[in-house]
């Protein structure tokens, strides 16, 4: 990743080259010393650094990894736990995550499987024997050296001699792979939840599921607690050996010379082809939540010191009634405080890839292949340009909308795209090299405000709706321009009176407003082709799937008697013919299901009513006008779109549900970790993306709802950008995707965690 503004530029002795990622206690930088030596520099939080408890734990954890060394961990080389925000600095390993290996090249068989396990014993029997415990083995924090698999991240586990530094309901750790000690009272956790973890792992290497999946952090969790591992893909041999490992009570575990002995045995050394396989089983069902545990709340993370490994016995085994008031207590108080680095990103380093997603389910062939030649690449809409204005600074942030939230359209090779204070560019596709930037429109140099929105490219021509104004806001001046593609220069460009009709490129046409009266345009030389005269008063907007065009005008102006008028276009002469049953004034345009405009209305037509869900769906008839309408069985909220035939409705905390457009069933409902993400875009195949302000991407599948992957964030800032979300583009098999900053980035969905090249 690219530094941010704010990174340091040198931590001690080292130079900060890039960021390798970031999460819920710090960032962690790539940097090299003055003899060239690269480590992974991780550096905490400001709120932690100014806690003195914290910093105490933090010298404690420096001097209990500092004996941790091994030929399958990344020791800690340098620490300063006295700086403004302490760092320290461990080996730096160039090698994706076990996440990202799994995710590009399926579960691992054979020789390969062998030498992962027997390497994750080794570096446990490391770790363990200094009194530490790891806490947080997962696939991200094991990184596929060429000699074989490095565990990071000891750093952040409790040294084990820090007892009296222990706070009670502190916990860390990420659900699919933690232990139910762990779970329910952290204070109890010993080398035994390592194993635990270590048989989670196996599970997920071996069939690219965990033993405890679900799409929801917290029933995972519960499974975890009170619930056998899903181990039917996991063949017999070793599923033996990892059922021990997965053992509810830590003393009915084996240790790690046992499972170094057992592993060997059940996992011969032998080539990939010669290793049988089991079908993969489906989910088990998911078990339903208790009460407890469904009203509660992630609170904020903290770290938590472990007790002496010396001090630590094995607890008794409870008897069936307190396993299950256990059970319930855990769930429904401390797994509150315990998903927290889970659903905000944990604290990452070490070298390699920063990726964590979900378990790799998906082929490679779901994704179309891209051109010869494309690479992933990374870039501004002020990059520098080959043609044109050549460099185009960035504007001072301050406030909502103020930024540059660019939008994009491809156009053959190339991506064109414009935002707030952002002239329009032709970036390509392939390279992310900025082509040209167009200049700005003659007469309104320099500029004190401007706006662009592009709108289409059509036969050489790249479209594009201007606003130009003082800083006052009082003096704005709205056009339609004409680009040429080639090299950006201004064709022609036209007034546009009316802000109530939407500006829109309609078969091959470019729609400039004046009044009521919309004129059809050339986009090669803006002649007149045709007019039509829209009801004056409303907002119009035009809906377009294949030859068919619909104006959708609503009165939202007068909301006690608004209106909504829904007209068929006919793009060849601007006829327009009324549909009879249009949709209400509350409804939001969805997509076209088989031919039909799909609206989906809400309970209320203040945007500002508490209770302003989704609640009804509405298939307008094309021909007749008719509106059929079904019921929502369950409200719905956030953003929607109509994705492969279905309604997918994206809540604000990453939630994405899909609903029958004719029954109004839910048919799935699948969690990301995703924050205030926008609409979902689907890619024309079996895949739908969502995105966030901070560059982070989560693909779905879109029939079923499985959780492919999710991105680490690669916008520049977020911290002051306002304004509305611009969508993802799939083009030519990549995927586009603009950040509010004005960060544009191309990611390859068979492969998204690899690091972006600057354009």
């Amino acid at each position: 990743m690219a530094l941010h503004e704010g990174d340091p530029g040198a931590l001690g002795e080292y130079r900060i080259v890039d960021r390798l990622g970031a999460g819920g206690m710090g960032v962690v930088y790539r940097a090299r010393s003055r003899s060239g030596r690269e480590v992974a520099v991780k550096v905490v939080h400001a709120q932690y650094a100014a806690d003195p408890v914290f910093r105490a734990r933090f010298r404690h954890e420096i001097a209990a990894v500092r004996k941790v060394s091994g030929a399958f961990t990344a020791p800690v080389v340098d620490a300063d736990p006295e700086a403004e925000l302490p760092w320290m600095a461990t080996q730096y390993v160039p090698g994706r995550s076990l996440a990202d290996h799994l995710r590009a090249d399926g579960p691992m068989v054979g020789a390969e499987l062998r030498n992962l396990v027997l390497g994750l014993v080794e570096a446990l029997r490391d770790i363990h024997r200094t009194g530490v415990v790891h806490r947080d083995l997962k696939p991200a924090n094991v990184l596929m050296a060429d000699d074989g698999p490095r565990v990071i991240d000891f750093g952040i586990s409790r040294a084990a001699e820090n007892q009296t530094l222990t706070e009670t309901g502190h916990m860390m750790g990420t659900p699919p792979f933690m232990s139910p000690e762990q779970l329910s009272d952290a204070r109890s956790v010993g080398p035994a939840s390592d194993v635990f973890s270590l048989g989670s792992l196996v599970v997920f290497a071996a069939t690219g599921r965990g033993p405890f999946d679900t799409d929801s952090p917290y029933l995972t969790a519960y499974r975890v607690l009170s619930e056998e591992p899903a181990l039917d893909a996991v063949l017999p041999p070793l599923r033996e050996v990892v059922s021990r490992c997965l053992a509810k009570e830590p003393g009915a575990r084996p240790g790690l010379d046992e499972l170094s002995r057992a592993f060997t045995t059940a996992l011969p050394d032998v080539a990939p082809s010669e290793v049988p396989t089991v079908p993969h089983r489906r989910p088990d069902p998911q078990p339903t939540l208790p009460p407890a545990a469904a009203s509660a709340h992630p609170v904020e993370e903290q770290p938590v010191e472990e007790l002496p490994v010396e001090e630590q016995a094995p607890p008794s085994p409870p008897s069936a009634g307190n396993r299950r008031l256990r059970v319930l207590v855990a769930v429904a108080g401390v797994l509150a405080v315990a998903l927290t680095a889970y659903l905000l990103g944990p604290f990452k380093g070490g070298g390699g890839t920063v990726q964590e997603g979900a378990s790799p389910s998906a082929s490679a062939t779901r994704w179309a292949a891209y051109p010869a030649g494309w690479r992933s690449w990374r870039t501004t809409v002020y990059a520098a340009a080959d043609q044109g204005v050549k460099k185009s600074k960035a504007p001072e942030i301050s406030g909502s909308g103020s930024g540059p939230n660019p939008e994009c359209v491809p156009g053959g090779g190339s991506f064109y795209c414009a935002g707030q204070s952002a002239l329009p560019i032709r970036v390509d596709a392939a390279t992310g090299r900025t082509l040209w930037r167009a200049a700005a429109r003659p007469g309104n140099t320099p500029l004190e405000r401007y706006g662009a929105q592009v709108l289409g490219v059509r036969d050489g021509v790249l479209l594009v709706r201007e606003v130009i104004g003082n800083a006052a806001g009082d003096d704005d001046t709205t056009t339609v321009s004409a680009l040429a593609v080639d090299d950006g220069r201004r064709l022609w460009s036209r007034e546009v009176q009316n802000l109530y009709v939407e500006t829109a490129l309609v078969g091959g046409l470019v729609l400039t407003p004046d009044g009521a009266v919309v004129t059809a345009r050339s986009p090669r030389d803006g002649a007149a082709r045709w007019s039509m005269t829209l009801p004056s008063g409303y907002n119009c907007t035009f809906v377009l799937d294949g030859d068919r065009t619909f104006a959708d005008c609503a009165d939202y102006h007068t909301p006690a008697g608004a209106q909504r008028l829904l007209y068929a276009l006919d793009p060849a002469d601007g006829g327009l013919r009324r549909l009879g049953s249009g949709p209400s004034v509350t409804a939001t345009y969805a997509g076209m299901l088989d031919g039909r405009p799909v609206f989906v209305e809400r309970r209320s037509a203040d945007p500002n009513t508490e209770d302003n869900a989704f609640v009804r769906v509405m298939l307008i008839d094309p021909d007749g006008g008719r509106a059929r309408t079904v019921k929502l069985s369950q409200q719905q909220d956030g953003h929607v779109g109509l994705v492969q035939g279905v309604l997918c409705f994206v809540t604000s905390n990453g939630r994405l549900t899909a609903v029958s457009p004719l029954t109004g069933k839910p048919l799935w409902s699948t969690a990301t970790t995703l924050e205030q993400p926008g609409p979902p875009i689907a890619d024309g195949r079996r895949s739908l993306f969502v995105a966030s302000a901070s560059g982070r991407v989560a693909a779905l599948d879109a029939r079923a709802g499985t959780l492919l992957w999710e991105s680490y964030p690669r916008a520049g800032r977020v911290d002051s950008v306002g304004g509305s979300l611009a969508d993802p583009v799939p083009h030519r098999g990549a995927l586009l995707v603009p950040t509010p900053d004005g960060t544009l980035f191309t990611l390859d969905p068979a492969h998204p965690e690899r690091k972006p090249v600057s354009g």
